[in-house]
């Protein structure tokens, strides 16, 4: 976590606040972009150079009423991050998917490979003690089509995105962090989750998170996505209480539970899962 000291708002740092609460504003808005699990919000933190982070987790959600016949969706992640730079990762991710439906439906279970994602990820500003700006970082994402569509598995398109990160130290112990992207073209689909409808999406996410010991911290964050005409019925809007205990150096437990409202959220879930750095 990023640790800094605290500096008094004033009038300075107006413009900043107003950009930040227009971010907050926008939580109309969920990426798909790649998150220090267990959370959906994106870190301005990126893998040092010469390293890997692994991250292996499970998000096991009850759908949605509208999404009947379907149930149940389970999406197990795995993630390799490479620091190929000084400030610059880049990553690869692979899912399996198994969707569980009603007895009406034929098949009831779906099981494979879901839509594999590439990124890379440039930390252009960190965060200084004696300065009011917060850390940037921008980062880019190509989802490719690898899920069966037919199955339900994946979107059958090809997906760009392009996310920008905001992180700032609130507290010695507390760092907030703000999201806000676009999804230029496929559509964000995953499953039975997320915007099926093919075009432009806006994204927004921001978290809030406190480190209470050396071991663990814990926070809440919100995200949400919506079309490019705003149709709020199509968008996704989710809540996520989570945190992360150091099991051992350069490994932490992640833990998660999620609720959201409208199609293309989970009505509730849980987010388990393993990080690793080596």
């Amino acid at each position: 976590m990023c640790r800094g000291k605290t500096v008094p708002a004033g009038p300075a740092c107006a413009p900043l606040c107003r950009s930040l609460l227009t971010l907050i504003f926008l939580f109309v808005v969920s990426g798909i972009t790649q998150a220090q699990q267990p959370f959906v919000t994106d870190d301005a933190d990126v893998t040092p150079k010469g390293k890997f982070t692994l991250q292996i987790g499970n998000e096991y959600d009850i759908l949605q009423r509208v999404a009947y016949p379907a149930l149940r969706q389970n999406t197990t992640g795995f993630e390799i991050d490479y620091g190929v730079l000084k400030n610059v990762e880049v990553g690869f991710s692979l899912p399996l998917l198994g969707i569980l439906s009603s007895r009406v439906a034929t098949p009831r279970h779906v099981f494979g490979i879901s839509d594999s994602t590439l990124h890379a990820k440039y930390n252009f500003y960190k965060e200084r003690p004696e300065s009011r700006l917060p850390a940037m970082t921008i980062a880019g994402v190509i989802q490719f089509h690898t899920g069966d569509p037919s199955r339900n598995l994946g979107s059958g398109l090809t997906d760009y995105y392009v996310n920008g990160i905001l992180q700032k130290t609130v507290t010695v112990n507390t760092t907030l962090r703000l999201n806000g992207g676009i999804l230029f073209s496929g559509n964000e689909q995953s499953g039975e989750l997320g915007i099926k409808v093919r075009g432009r999406v806006f994204t927004a996410g921001g978290s809030l998170v406190k480190q209470f010991t050396k071991k663990f911290d814990m926070g809440v964050e919100i995200t949400g996505a919506v079309t490019g005409n705003f149709d709020l019925t199509r968008g996704q809007l989710q809540a996520l209480m989570g945190g992360n205990y150091f099991v051992r150096k350069n490994m932490t437990f992640d833990f998660g539970v999620v609720g959201g409202h409208f199609p293309a959220s989970p009505r509730v879930g849980v987010v388990l899962g393993l990080t690793m750095e080596f």
